[in-house]
């Protein structure tokens, strides 16, 4: 039998990470087949009809949060709901606030601020960032409010119209305030890590280590510089998520400056990484004037600038580094810092030059399954770079969209709206991943799929274990793909860097050491050129 199951919250609204933590925590009760938390917006409301829930009489507006199961059992779908409201409302599955729908408060029966400004009063004196998380349309307002209230803001809403980001950018600049997004996922102030973040060293009592401060506008790429300078011996003091667009023309890198100005200020700061898709030149010039005046200081501080797939040098100040790359944007200023360059093998020529030896000469093609869309981005410009056209729901040229045409290499990012649509993202739920990799693996013109697996706070708590056992099967005793998984993270990472690591090699993946080096183990895989994972990314 299939049990049907929707608990809807009046008037509670739920922010977006809260929602996946809630989609992610029913699913994983024995007996869900599916099951989500979210807004009873339109849209929303539409994939749960499209699931096959039957919404005669559901009440639920774009106000109120809903969560939705459809599992094996009667009792499975009674648990996972049970599971769903503790996880949204903060208490425990049965308790004084996961017990009913109607009920609001968390655990012990305290109310919960509902406003900035009650937050503020709860908090007391010193509250200086506040982390706004709402629907786009309304996202704005709470910025604002949190910046009158003098606070920094990590703006993790997106939709949020560019002339409100331009609006509040502005404000945030004259006030000396950073306005960290729109669509910032990932940032660490004061040695806590915002969104989805990686545990790195930070600022503490006698830790000789020279300290790099990162500037990004990119998620998942700001984790992986993290993850790499934290390997590499340097002590990162604050990564500075500005958003996507803020070195946008429009923008015109306001919050990038910003940041910038601030890691100059910084006493533990001694050098600065930047790291965004290429700008506009007039962009360009503004920012990157800004990093050489961390360079040119009285304390100078190295600067180095990660456009990543930038094709034409862009004037560059005394004292600033341009890479292209994410590991190339890490490796110079490690350099540039003294410390010992990073081990870029650990085996991966190695292992392609077995794995190319087994491949079946039909099987040619890359498939990309990302759930970071920077990772993605930087595979897309490496491939390219080697195999030609490679085909994207984010392409990087026109003509290279999806569909892709037969016989094309593809990388998706499946982090994009239109898969993550009624379920969680795929750094929080990799299952979302395993029906693309179960598809592409089962064709017989792919040589390599290409993951990526997220690790640190706000990621599943165990991925590899998600993604081993399929992938074992993949590979059918080399009959199959080759699977090259990269595991961004650290050693202090909740999840464990080495043992993720261990256990998608333990089912046959490659497990190369940084991001930029996967793509480059891919592109070998489907060249048959083992030589290619050794060349140097700049």
């Amino acid at each position: 039998m299939t049990a049907w199951r929707i608990g809807v919250l009046k008037d509670r609204y739920v922010d977006s990470v809260v929602q996946m933590s809630a989609s992610r925590a029913m699913s994983e009760v024995d007996g869900v087949e599916w099951a989500a938390a979210a807004m009873g917006t339109p849209a929303n409301l539409g994939t749960l009809a499209a699931q096959g829930f039957d919404l005669h009489g559901v009440d639920a507006t774009a106000n109120d949060c809903f969560m939705a199961v459809r599992a094996t059992s009667d009792e499975a779908g009674d648990a996972a709901l049970d599971v769903g409201e503790a996880a949204v409302t903060g208490g425990a599955p049965g308790g004084p606030a996961g017990g009913g729908a109607g009920n609001g408060g968390p655990a012990g029966g305290a109310e919960r601020p509902r406003s900035i400004g009650e937050a503020v009063a709860a908090l007391g004196a010193g509250v200086n960032l506040a982390i706004v998380s709402v629907p786009g349309d309304y996202a704005a307002l709470e910025a604002h409010k949190a910046l009158s209230a003098g606070m920094h803001v990590l703006l993790f809403s997106d939709n949020v119209p560019l002339d409100q980001e331009v609006e509040l950018k502005q404000r945030a600049e004259a006030a000396g305030l950073l306005v960290m997004g729109p669509g910032a996922g990932t940032a660490m102030l004061g040695r806590t890590g915002l969104g989805f973040a990686n545990v790195v060293g930070g600022e503490t009592d006698g830790d000789a280590r020279p300290g790099v401060g990162v500037v990004a506008a990119a998620g998942t790429g700001a984790q992986e510089v993290m993850a790499l300078l934290d390997r590499g011996g340097a002590r990162v003091t604050a990564v500075i998520g500005v958003g996507g667009r803020d070195l946008s023309e429009t923008v015109g890198g306001r919050m990038a400056r910003s940041g910038l100005r601030a890691l100059r200020a910084d006493p533990g700061t001694d050098a600065v990484l930047l790291v965004s898709k290429p700008p506009s030149d007039g962009v360009a010039r503004l920012v990157l004037a800004e990093a050489g005046g961390c360079a040119q200081s009285d304390r100078a501080k190295p600067a180095v600038a990660a456009l990543i797939g930038l094709a034409e040098p862009v004037p560059t100040p005394d004292g600033v580094q341009l890479a292209s790359t994410l590991e190339g944007g890490a490796t110079a200023l490690l350099a540039q810092l003294g410390l010992p360059p990073l081990d870029l093998d650990g085996g991966l020529r190695a292992a392609v030059t077995a794995a190319v030896a087994q491949l079946p000469a039909g099987r040619r093609l890359v498939r990309g399954l990302f759930s970071g869309g920077t990772l993605c981005y930087e595979a897309l410009v490496i491939l390219s770079g080697i195999l030609g056209p490679v085909y994207s729901n984010t392409p990087l040229r026109k003509g290279w969209g999806l569909p892709a045409p037969d016989g094309a290499h593809v990388c998706l990012d499946l982090g994009e709206e239109e898969f993550t649509k009624g379920r969680p993202h795929p750094m929080i739920d990799p299952e979302a991943r395993l029906e693309h990799l179960r598809a592409e693996g089962a064709r017989p013109d792919v040589a390599v799929v290409l993951l990526d697996v997220v690790l640190g706070h706000g990621s599943h708590p165990d991925p590899a274990s998600v993604f081993a056992g399929l992938c074992g099967e993949l590979r059918d005793g080399g009959r199959g793909p080759a699977v090259v998984a990269y595991v961004l993270g650290t050693a202090g990472d909740p999840q464990g860097l080495a043992s993720q690591r261990a256990k998608l090699a333990e089912a046959g993946c490659i497990v190369p050491p940084t991001a930029g080096r996967a793509a480059l183990a891919a592109a070998a895989l489907a060249a048959r050129r083992p030589e290619l994972v050794e060349e140097p990314l700049s």
